[in-house]
């Protein structure tokens, strides 16, 4: 199928923008001679990582309405109205075959316009809790690719595949790596070694907690590999000075700090969990409670209801965190059986099943 043009929009974090960077990997393995173009929200982080990514991209206008009422929002119509005209120009210009939205600000305006033009569209929704602009799509898209079980309270039963959520794929062999990765992090083999994540950008509250919790640490035998984040590493890179503290603003192989793991603590993005499951090691979730309908903690909930990890929330952390963790440390069998069971709940071919699902609708 020669000519094929695929237009894909998603981003915001890195947990809409690397979905759609995977799914465009995919396909132009099946099709080396399709064109691509992205779509993203002008100022936000998929202006920079589509292009490394080596995919073009344009920018609309975007942002998302804030919560609270906040002078931001009178701009949220015109930039609304813009960013649609943006889109059906786009469109008219790029003539796409198919359209893929991952989330985040910009697929909303772009995929409404590419519906309304009668481009075979389809959705992909990460969190077990979707968004407005998804659940408003999903009328007019024909495919629905979901990670979680019960969807079909907001979706059209008849549409949704569930298909799980895209990863790197390098985290998917990190089985039998854990001393080589303990090497490359120049990691002591005598001591448990705790991955900390706070996503793309970092995360305050957890930050906070492990820098208060260092002394705590160093009693319990624990080592870190602590991922703050850009926006936080300035701020904390002092205790990159201890002998068992590494900070990191963020982490080139993520592989690598997976498979050096041994208990790790994460928010609980989509992406982040998808991961996470795949990956298989005992995980505290510290969701954020900062999202759109609390979507992180309705992620983490799937997985600890199944036994597959343990979750505090944030207001809880002065008063459990050393208990539970202290608690988890001394028990290799329930790290164990924590492990085994996120494990279970992993789909590793989500790439390759999404893609599948854009084959079909090209077909159209």
């Amino acid at each position: 199928m020669k000519g094929i043009k695929i237009i894909l929009s998603g981003g915001g974090t890195g947990g809409h923008i690397y979905p759609a960077i995977s799914i465009a990997n995919e396909l132009k393995q099946r099709y080396p001679e399709a064109e691509f173009l992205f779509v993203g929200a002008r100022d936000k982080m998929e202006m920079e990582k589509v292009p490394q990514a080596g995919y073009k991209i344009e920018g609309l206008w975007i942002s998302g309405i804030q919560r609270k009422l906040t002078l931001k929002n009178l701009s949220f119509p015109f930039k609304l109205i813009s960013s649609l005209l943006r889109s059906r120009k786009i469109l008219k210009r790029f003539k796409p075959d198919v359209a893929i939205g991952t989330g985040g600000f910009a697929s909303g305006p772009l995929l409404q316009m590419a519906v309304s033009k009668g481009v075979p569209s389809l959705i992909q929704e990460q969190n077990s809790y979707p968004g407005i602009t998804n659940k408003l799509l999903s009328k007019k898209a024909n495919s629905i690719c979901v990670a979680y079980d019960g969807l079909e309270k907001y979706f059209p039963k008849e549409k949704i595949i569930k298909t799980g959520n895209p990863v790197r794929q390098d985290i998917l062999n990190i089985e039998g790596k854990s001393i080589e990765a303990k090497d490359l992090f120049k990691l002591k083999h005598n001591k448990i070694t705790l991955l900390i994540l706070g996503g793309s950008l970092g995360a305050r509250r957890i930050n906070n907690l492990i820098e208060e919790k260092l002394e705590f640490f160093e009693t319990q035998n624990v080592q870190l590999i602590w991922q703050c984040g850009k926006l936080y590493y300035r701020q904390f890179r002092q205790h990159d000075s201890r002998s068992d503290v590494q900070v990191h603003a963020f982490l080139n192989r993520m592989d690598m700090a997976y498979a050096a793991a041994d208990i790790i603590i994460s928010r609980a993005g989509a992406s982040s969990v998808s991961e996470l499951c795949i990956v298989g090691k005992p995980v505290i979730f510290i969701p954020s409670p900062n999202v759109a309908e609390d979507h992180q903690t309705k992620n983490a909930m799937a997985i600890v209801e199944k036994e597959g990890a343990l979750l505090i929330r944030e207001n809880d952390l002065e008063v459990d965190f050393e208990n539970l963790f202290g608690q988890l440390i001394k028990s290799p069998e329930k790290q164990k059986v924590l492990g085994d069971n996120i494990k279970k709940l992993a789909l590793v071919n989500a790439t390759r099943d999404i893609a599948d699902e854009v084959e079909k609708l090209l077909k159209l």
